[in-house]
């Protein structure tokens, strides 16, 4: 068993990209908020352009701010360690941004974890992207998740996906079992996936726990 599990508004209690704009980006930054979330533009472009407005010199301001406001969902560090106890892999696939996906994530020395990265050598913060979309996805991920699953083939593999968002949509119809919340929740149900509803990480534990008292193989 692998699972795949998104950070801001999984592990956190709130997107931190969002919050982070609340915070810093100029007043318009929710029309391309919408526009993320209504697929009208790729989530890269979205993320990109909403960082595009951030001036680089806010930097230590940024990581400060994230790391002082960021609240991890309850039993997240149990999570954590019941992965580890019981073969099974846990990989971060996040949208988010390394500045403040791995500072926040220190404490649980989590191996694996895929975000995108800041450069801020320009004016304004760029966003760069280091596991972009493979050649069978249709492009504008940012950080693709599912060229992240396809390293773990479905024969080989059970693949869970934890996530709330329209960042884990495209990995929610590749995953064996969706472990979801808020709009990830919603947009599953209406497609008809294997899944089960979280509100903090007891029920994500629960919830494999009860996979492999059915037979699924860690």
């Amino acid at each position: 068993m692998v699972v795949f599990c998104d950070f801001d508004g999984t592990i956190t209690e709130r997107d931190m990209i969002i919050s982070v704009m609340e915070r810093f980006a100029p007043d318009g930054w929710e029309l391309t908020k919408d526009d993320i979330l209504s697929q009208r533009i790729s989530v890269q472009e979205g993320v990109g352009r909403l960082f595009s407005m951030i001036p680089s010199g806010q930097r230590d301001e940024l990581v400060a701010y994230a790391k002082q406001t960021a609240r991890i969902r309850e039993g997240f560090g149990e999570f954590v360690e019941y992965c580890r106890g019981n073969n099974v892999e846990l990989l971060v696939t996040s949208g988010g941004i390394d500045f403040f996906v791995e500072p926040i994530l220190a404490p649980y020395q989590i191996s694996q974890i895929y975000c995108n990265q800041a450069d801020f050598s320009d004016e304004t913060i760029r966003i760069l992207w280091p596991h972009d979309c493979d050649d069978k996805c249709d492009g504008g991920c940012g950080m693709c998740k599912p060229s992240v699953m396809r390293k773990y083939p479905a024969d080989r593999f059970t693949r869970l996906v934890i996530g709330d968002s329209i960042t884990d949509l495209k990995a929610a119809r590749q995953a064996d079992f969706v472990i979801a919340r808020s709009f990830l929740l919603d947009r599953c149900r209406e497609e008809g996936l294997t899944l089960a509803p979280f509100t903090d990480f007891g029920d994500v534990k629960a919830c494999i726990e009860r996979l492999l008292q059915l037979g699924v193989s860690a």
